[in-house]
C-alpha cells in the first residue's frame, strides 16, 4: 500500500484542501509515507523541495497558487486515484556559489533559474564564461539568467529566453534588457556546463544574485553548474506532465 503525507502552505485555499484530504483519507508522518502530497503554489513547492534535498521521496504537488506550473489540479473525487496513478519525472537543480565584494562564500540551489539582477540604478556590467571559454566579453543590461527546463516557462519566458524540452539536456543563459551588445540573443549551453558571470565594475555597477527566490548581494563572482547528486521525483497526473506543460507553452509561443 502507498503511504501518503501531507504538506501544506498556510494560505486559506491551501488549509481548505488540507483539511478535506484529512477528512476523507489516512495520512502518515514524513518519514514514514512514500509520497509527500505538498498543497501550494510553485514557489511553496520549490521551497519544500529544497528544505527535503536529501530525501528520496517522491512529491505530488497540488495547486492552490496561480499558474501552478509544478503543481497537479485538485480534485476532490480524483486526486487521491491521481496520486497513485500519476508519472514521475526526475530532475536535478543548479549549484549557485557567490564570491562577494569582501571575499566571502555563499551557496544556493536554483531549480528554475539563477538570475543576475542589476542592485542599483546603474545598469550592470558583466562579463560571461562557459567551461572556461568566454561567451561574451562584456554584457551590459539588467542582469542575466540561467535558466534549468523546468524554469524555462518562468522567468526566463518573460525575458524572451528559449523554452527548454525537459529532456534536451540544455541551460539557456538569457539576457535581460541588454544595452550593449543590442542584439545579444543569449546561449543555450549542455547542463554539463559550468557557468561563470563576473562583475566588470563591482563598486559603481553592484549586482545581486538570486536562486529562485534567494538573493546574495554584492556579487563579485557567480558560478553555476548542475548539481547531480541531488535529484527531486516529481509526480504529476497521466497526461498533465511537465513535459506536456512546456511544449504546450512552446506552442503558445509559436501561435502568438
Amino acid at each position: 500500500m502507498t503511504k501518503l503525507s501531507l504538506i501544506s502552505d498556510k494560505n486559506i485555499k491551501s488549509l481548505k484542501i488540507k483539511s478535506y484530504l484529512n477528512k476523507h483519507n489516512k495520512f502518515f508522518s514524513f518519514s514514514k509515507a512514500d509520497i509527500i502530497i505538498v498543497i501550494g503554489g510553485d514557489g511553496f513547492m520549490l521551497q519544500t523541495l529544497k528544505n527535503n534535498k536529501k530525501s528520496k521521496k517522491k512529491f505530488y504537488g497540488i495547486n492552490s497558487g496561480n499558474y501552478g506550473f509544478l503543481m497537479n489540479k485538485f480534485s476532490k473525487e480524483k486526486t487521491i486515484k491521481n496520486v497513485v496513478k500519476s508519472k514521475q519525472i526526475t530532475i536535478s537543480p543548479l549549484e549557485m556559489i557567490v564570491k562577494n565584494k569582501f571575499g566571502a562564500l555563499r551557496k544556493a540551489l536554483a531549480i528554475n533559474e539563477v538570475s543576475i539582477l542589476r542592485q542599483s540604478r546603474q545598469a550592470a556590467s558583466i562579463s560571461i564564461f562557459s567551461n572556461k571559454k568566454k561567451i561574451i566579453k562584456e554584457l551590459v543590461s539588467d542582469g542575466v539568467l540561467v535558466s534549468t527546463p523546468a524554469g524555462s516557462t518562468a522567468y526566463n519566458l518573460s525575458v524572451h529566453g528559449p523554452i527548454l524540452s525537459l529532456n534536451s539536456k540544455k541551460l539557456s543563459i538569457s539576457p535581460i534588457s541588454a544595452f550593449r551588445p543590442r542584439r545579444w540573443k543569449g546561449r543555450i549551453v549542455s547542463d554539463k556546463s559550468k557557468i561563470e558571470i563576473r562583475n566588470l565594475n563591482i563598486k559603481k555597477r553592484p549586482i545581486s544574485a538570486v536562486a529562485d527566490n534567494i538573493e546574495i548581494r554584492n556579487a563579485k563572482s557567480i558560478n553555476i553548474k548542475t548539481d547531480y547528486k541531488i535529484k527531486f521525483n516529481l509526480l504529476y497526473d497521466k497526461n498533465r506532465g511537465l513535459q506536456k506543460k512546456i511544449k504546450i507553452e512552446q506552442i503558445r509561443r509559436e501561435t502568438n
